[in-house]
């Protein structure tokens, strides 16, 4: 190897280098052709095909909005925005009443206070004055969603809402949402952001039949829009988003917290804004509303009526409020209006004839709410509101504010059957069951400290079969069977039945099955109406159909559901007739129909709501009576109204069941429930296995109730076979003389016949505790004892 020759070191050695070969040119000179695609590539664009595609479609994308805006014209808006009036008819096409008188006076912006303004931009669009006409985000959202049917959807600009409040119908479709953002697009255009929000603000809804907010201060609060305050304006704010729902004057009381939170989301948000100091912010306070003053033309039933049928139709997104309030409608009803007579005119034969006002101050506060449903259709045929709608606006048959007290027991025994339940020493729950009726015992199975509800009167049964315990409703069977069953359970069975998921008080707690749930008088009936249909549950509805210049709204489909087995509702549905065919049953008045009757009384805690809820195959009935001061509209005590010392379900309520079930099935043919499979509760008593499983040492009636004496059921004036005193549903009220010793034994066997398959002996009270229950809920509705007159002022059903 060769060194170099100065350095010493050796040579770098070069890698080869390659010649190059020349391509060979093809014939002619052309180049050579790319190879073709074969296969799954030729289905693949190449880059420029897609460049091309997409400017293609950009182009004619922007043609079309071009076009789009040049020939979308914006309608007239007066002409638009004129309301009409509303059609609502019985089932049968007889006219109920029309609505739709606008109340509408528009005014200029520097005539809204700039709080009301403010507090209108925190509600809906915080951002309005530095944004275009749409939302592009929200409007493709609302589009999609409003296409795959998924409801009314947010996130429209003022702008927009604007344009749908003034050109356009609240109908959601995207072909109106097209026209929303071309119309919306031209008025951005053309008029001024202080236009547009004066000219949302005098075409906004907010109820009372109130469009502009010129018209809402003055039906809220009897002040000029320019009067108004930052805690008046975000209210007023506050009913834009659901008018009727927020409305704290008539609103459930879920719907007024729901509006305290709204107004609070408002208010909160002008802070954030700069548009109200936090230091006022912090002294504000939920402003007083005024009473709403109804339309004449909704007197008597007819406003109930129209309340009613627009919860349907705005809660189960039928028909917007404001599209509502916009008129041109026709609804038919489902109201039988026969019916509809006969139980307005029970109520006021049974109820209102008797009381006087003017003599007694206590008849002022009964407040009666009644509904009758088809059990096989879930149809709501007669409904009763209050004495007028526009004296009493609340509506009875459909607020959820008052207990239902132990008409919940029913929903009780469905839970007991259906999951089949056993009792502390493993025996199946059935209706000849015997748990101990001793008033003020504890119940066990539970955790912390025990229930001990007491029985109405603190009367005592000692051994009582279930169905002498539902007969009598006696409650501290209840709550055990409760525990026994699981509460949770109870509760759901509620829910299948019919009951909303939501409805207060409707919790797993031991006073569950006494009703301190506070459902609605139409809520129980179409749980009742589950019983009567062989357990298939069917939500009860209120309009027949809907139409709007001659083209038909559809209407959401009746659901039937099996919520419980047939034979456990054949079950319940047996054991509730005892309740009314049972000489001492708190429903006794109900044999006055002359047909097969089940059902259930309820008196709740301190007697300020008392219920009887009952039906026949044919027809379900619930029948209510709440205690409101008429001046404060605070609850209270029913006791004293009509002249009666104490209240009851088998009083008022039974007699106004019975007077309008008397007439509502007048001609039709006498029909009988099913029989259980187990032929009934006949049979021997299922004893407990040892004296204190599940239930205390037995009583052995040898001695009286501490107040007052007597083992029999008391008539309508409170005159019972033996004692005298006040009772719960057993006919309190009024005195009646007797024997003044009770029977010294009580029975040992069960009868084997009776004509309507239930024991006739009713047991016999014993003494009442000698210590008080622990662990007793203050405020929890109590039952009622139903089969002993006595001094005791304890609720129940």
């Amino acid at each position: 190897m060769f060194r170099n020759a100065q350095s010493g070191r050796p040579p770098i050695g070069l890698p080869p280098v390659k010649r190059l070969k020349r391509s060979t040119p093809t014939p002619g000179g052309k180049k050579p052709r790319r190879p073709k695609r074969t296969g799954w590539r030729r289905l693949i664009p190449t880059w420029r095909m897609t460049l091309l595609g997409l400017a293609s479609a950009l182009l004619l994308g922007v043609g079309l909005f071009a076009l789009g805006v040049a020939l979308v014209k914006v309608p007239d808006a007066h002409a638009a925005a004129t309301a009409q009036s509303n059609t609502w008819l019985y089932s049968d096409g007889s006219v109920i009443t029309r609505t739709g008188q606008t109340n509408r006076q528009n005014v200029g912006l520097d005539k809204v206070s700039p709080a009301a303004q403010h507090a209108a931009l925190a509600a809906e669009d915080r951002n309005f004055y530095n944004e275009g006409a749409v939302n592009v985000q929200g409007l493709v959202r609302a589009a999609l969603n409003t296409a795959k049917g998924e409801g009314t959807q947010g996130g429209s600009t003022i702008t927009q809402q604007y344009v749908k409040n003034t050109y356009l119908d609240q109908k959601q479709s995207v072909t109106r949402k097209v026209k929303e953002l071309f119309i919306a697009i031209k008025v951005d255009a053309t008029e001024s952001k202080d236009d547009v929000l004066s000219g949302y603000l005098n075409t906004s809804y907010y109820g009372r039949g109130a469009y502009g907010i010129q018209a809402a201060a003055q039906a809220y609060f009897g002040i000029d829009a320019s009067a108004l305050s930052p805690a008046q304006g975000a209210y007023l704010a506050t009913l834009l988003n659901a008018p009727s729902a927020y409305d704290v004057a008539t609103a459930t009381p879920a719907g007024k917290q729901n509006a305290v939170n709204r107004w609070n989301y408002v208010m909160d948000g002008m802070v954030k804004e700069g548009w109200l100091g936090a230091d006022e912010r912090a002294k504000a306070t939920f402003p007083d509303v005024k009473d709403p003053q109804p339309n004449p033309g909704l007197s008597g039933q007819s406003g109930y009526l129209v309340n009613a049928a627009t919860q349907y139709l705005t809660s189960n997104n039928i028909i917007s409020e404001t599209e509502l309030a916009k008129g041109g409608y026709t609804i038919k009803l489902s109201i039988d209006p026969t019916r509809q007579q006969a139980l307005q005119d029970s109520v006021q034969a049974q109820l209102h004839d008797t009381l006087n006002p003017d003599k007694r101050k206590k008849d002022a506060a009964a407040q009666a709410g009644a509904v009758s449903v088809d059990p096989k259709t879930g149809a709501v045929v007669a409904l009763y509101g209050g004495v007028d709608y526009v004296k009493h606006y609340v509506d009875n048959a459909t607020r959820r504010d008052y207990q239902a007290g132990s008409t919940f027991k029913a929903i009780a025994l469905a839970a007991a059957f259906e999951n089949n339940a056993k009792t502390q020493d493993g025996r199946t729950v059935t209706p000849r069951t015997v748990y101990d009726g001793t008033s003020g015992r504890k119940v066990r199975g539970g955790k912390g400290t025990p229930y001990a509800p007491p029985n109405e009167g603190d009367v005592s049964y000692g051994q009582i079969t279930l169905q002498q315990a539902i007969d009598k409703s006696v409650n501290s069977v209840f709550a055990q069977l409760a525990q026994d069953t699981g509460l949770q359970k109870v509760k759901d069975t509620g829910i299948a039945l019919g009951l909303p998921a939501g409805t207060p008080g409707l919790d797993p707690v031991p006073s569950i099955p006494l009703g301190a749930a506070t459902p609605s008088v139409l809520d129980m009936a179409g749980v009742y109406a589950t019983l009567d249909n062989g357990g298939k549950q069917i939500t009860p509805w209120l309009v027949q159909s809907v139409d709007r210049a001659g083209e038909a709204v559809q209407l959401p489909a009746h659901k039937t559901t099996q919520a419980i087995s047939a034979d456990t509702a054949n079950q319940v549905t047996s054991m509730l007739q005892g309740v009314v065919s049972d000489p001492g049953g708190t429903g006794f008045r109900a044999q006055a129909l002359g047909r097969p009757v089940a059902g259930k009384t309820g008196t709740t805690d301190d007697q300020k709501s008392v219920w009887f809820v009952g039906y026949t195959p044919e027809l379900v009935t619930s029948v209510a009576l709440f205690g409101q001061d008429p001046g404060t509209g605070a609850q209270v005590s029913l006791s004293g109204v009509g002249g009666i010392n104490g209240a009851a379900g088998g009083q008022f309520p039974a007699q106004i069941w019975t007077a309008y079930m008397k007439a509502a099935l007048k001609g039709q043919p006498v029909s009988d429930f099913p029989t259980p499979a187990d032929g009934g509760d006949s049979g021997a008593s299922d004893l407990p296995t040892s004296p204190s499983t599940p239930s205390s040492t037995p009583s052995t009636g040898s001695a009286t109730p501490t107040t007052g004496a007597g083992s029999q059921q008391g008539d309508g004036s409170g005159t019972g076979s033996t004692g005298t005193g006040s009772g719960g549903d057993s006919g309190s009220g009024g005195t009646g003389t007797g024997p003044t010793t009770a029977p010294t034994t009580a029975p040992t066997t069960q009868p084997t016949s009776r004509p309507t398959g239930r024991p006739t002996p009713k047991p016999t009270p014993t003494t009442k505790p000698t210590t008080d229950p622990t662990g007793q809920p203050t405020t929890q509705p109590t039952g009622e004892a139903g089969g002993s007159t006595g001094t005791g002022t304890g609720s129940g059903g």
